[in-house]
């Protein structure tokens, strides 16, 4: 058999899986663990979206990959509507998740060796993983003028950041995308936190005008349904932006059988059709979140950051992100570690505040003994 790269050779060591005797810990508190590590939803999915989803059962054709008409009308309407963002229904595809796009997007955009792709100093781990499927070359760096004369192809933005929650202004924004236009670079912004802004913050979108100056050319957002409407085992999410590269997308993804499910389409569109549930299950975090930031901080966190998003970017007085985690599991708490995202998270945790609120009562309880 003929030698060949084998997957621990290509990938890092899925990160996770280094939680476990952390989880071990937390899980023999005598009232149980509670998990903030993963930002997994909890809540009901909303029943108008369950009735969809039931009515567009009997569907024994093949779903078409560019989605049904309804549902990027649906797509392109949500967008208009709450971000203030115009594109044509044309100019948007549905993909399977959010976290399949990022992680095949170089791939499907024919990026290789030799393509530089560029994402944040502190970022969600796929957008690495995504450059080293397609064999590019991963650059983290918050610094585009520091790469030089690096041959960036493709450039990830993500606000909200996960983890830290950051929001980047819309002149920010704006400088990344003039500096990837000139060296004829694609934006890619992973948006999916962009409903969740707390405190009067209102995170902005690529495609807003404000940032793209009116034109869509060479920028991608990617959205999903996961957070907004509780649809992660729904696999929901859609991208939209540049026509030529939703275009050039949806032709490589025709070929590679990367399609959503019929039922789910009509779901999604649901979703995007319905504001009322998405207002309800932001009120739900935003308590959450204020329960939780006020127990850690009385505990003597320091909170950063996390003005939008699901996550609170927490670091203790005298503990790196390893040691927070063994403190916080000793209490029954489990926690993701910042340099999951980086190395420049060594010193945070990442505390999401998706659990149950029964769970994230038993959470404040414990935080205080921590007082």
């Amino acid at each position: 058999m003929a030698d060949r790269r084998r997957v621990g050779d290509r990938l890092p060591s899925f990160p996770w899986d280094r939680l476990a005797p952390h989880k071990a810990t937390a899980a023999a508190h005598p009232e149980g663990a509670v998990d903030l590590s993963v930002g997994t939803p909890v809540d009901p999915v909303p029943e108008t979206v369950r009735q969809a989803l039931a009515a567009a059962s009997d569907s024994p054709g093949y779903p078409a990959t560019y989605g049904t008409p309804e549902l990027r009308a649906a797509a392109a309407d949500w967008l208009a509507r709450c971000h203030g963002v115009q594109v044509e229904p044309a100019a948007v595809l549905p993909s399977l998740g959010s976290k399949e796009f990022v992680a095949w997007l170089p791939t499907l955009l024919g990026l290789g060796p030799g393509d530089t792709v560029v994402y944040p100093e502190l970022a969600y781990p796929t957008y690495d993983i995504g450059v080293r499927l397609a064999g590019a070359e991963p650059a983290a760096s918050d610094g585009l003028t520091a790469l030089g004369p690096a041959p960036v192809r493709l450039v990830w933005i993500n606000s909200p950041a996960n983890p830290t929650g950051r929001v980047l202004g819309a002149e920010h924004l704006r400088k990344v995308v003039s500096w990837a236009r000139e060296r004829g670079a694609i934006v890619a912004s992973d948006e999916c936190y962009i409903g969740l802004g707390w405190e009067g913050i209102e995170p902005v979108s690529v495609l807003h005008p404000d940032v793209c100056g009116g034109s869509h050319d060479g920028i991608l957002a990617l959205h999903s349904l996961s957070k907004r409407s509780n649809l992660a085992g729904y696999r929901a999410a859609f991208a939209a932006g540049d026509q030529a590269l939703i275009d050039e997308l949806l032709e490589v993804r025709k070929h590679a059988g990367m399609i959503m499910p019929g039922p789910v389409q009509a779901a999604m569109r649901a979703a995007l059709e319905d504001d009322d549930h998405a207002r309800e299950q932001k009120a739900r975090y935003s308590a959450r979140r204020t329960a939780l930031r006020s127990a850690f901080e009385a505990a003597g966190w320091r909170i950063t950051h996390s003005e939008a998003g699901l996550y609170l970017w927490a670091a203790h007085p005298d503990r790196d992100a390893w040691g927070s985690v063994a403190l916080l599991a000793e209490h029954g708490i489990l926690v993701a570690p910042g340099d999951f995202y980086g190395p420049a998270g060594a010193g945070h945790v990442r505390v999401a505040f998706t659990a149950a609120d029964e769970r994230v009562a038993a959470a404040v309880k414990r935080l205080s003994a921590l007082s």
